[in-house]
C-alpha cells in the first residue's frame, strides 16, 4: 500500500469502508432474521403444550389478532419464504427453524471474520494516507 498514490489510497479506503458497511447491514440483518426464528420456535414449543380446542388469538399481521380454536397442534403452517408456506409436523416445523437458525449463525460468523479483514484492510489504507498526505503537507 505504501507504493500507492494518495487517490488509490482513498479510493481504496472509500471502497472497503463501503463494503464493511453493507456487511455490517448484513450482519444486522441475520441477527433479526435468527432473532425471529428463535421466536418462532418457541412459539411451536409453546402451542405443542396446549391442548387441542383450546381458544386462543391467532395473528394475522404484526398488529391484528382474530379469535381462533386449535384444531390439531400436530400440524403447523411453516413461512418457508416470499409468501409461501408449507404444512409440516410439529417435530419437522421445530427442525426447519433449528436448522435455520444454525445456517444463519453460519453464515453470520462468516460475515463477521470477512468484515473483521475488510475493517483492518481500510485501517491500514487510513494510516498510509495521513502518512502521505503529512509527507506532502511541508512540501507545499
Amino acid at each position: 500500500m505504501e507504493k500507492m498514490s494518495v487517490e488509490q489510497l482513498k479510493a481504496v479506503k472509500e471502497q472497503t469502508d463501503l463494503e464493511v458497511n453493507l456487511l455490517q447491514d448484513s450482519l444486522n440483518n441475520i441477527r433479526t432474521a435468527t432473532t425471529r426464528l428463535d421466536l418462532a420456535s418457541a412459539a411451536l414449543h409453546d402451542l405443542s403444550l396446549r391442548p387441542q380446542g383450546k381458544k386462543m388469538l391467532v395473528p394475522l399481521t404484526a398488529s391484528l389478532y382474530v379469535p381462533g380454536t386449535l384444531d390439531d397442534a400436530n400440524k403447523v403452517l411453516v413461512d418457508i419464504g416470499t409468501g409461501y408456506f408449507v404444512e409440516k409436523t410439529m417435530v419437522e416445523g421445530k427442525d426447519y427453524c433449528e436448522r435455520k437458525i444454525h445456517l444463519l449463525k453460519s453464515n453470520y460468523d462468516q460475515l463477521l471474520e470477512l468484515a473483521s479483514k475488510k475493517k483492518t484492510v481500510a485501517d491500514e489504507a487510513g494510516a498510509v494516507l495521513q502518512a502521505k498526505l503529512k509527507q506532502l503537507a511541508p512540501q507545499t
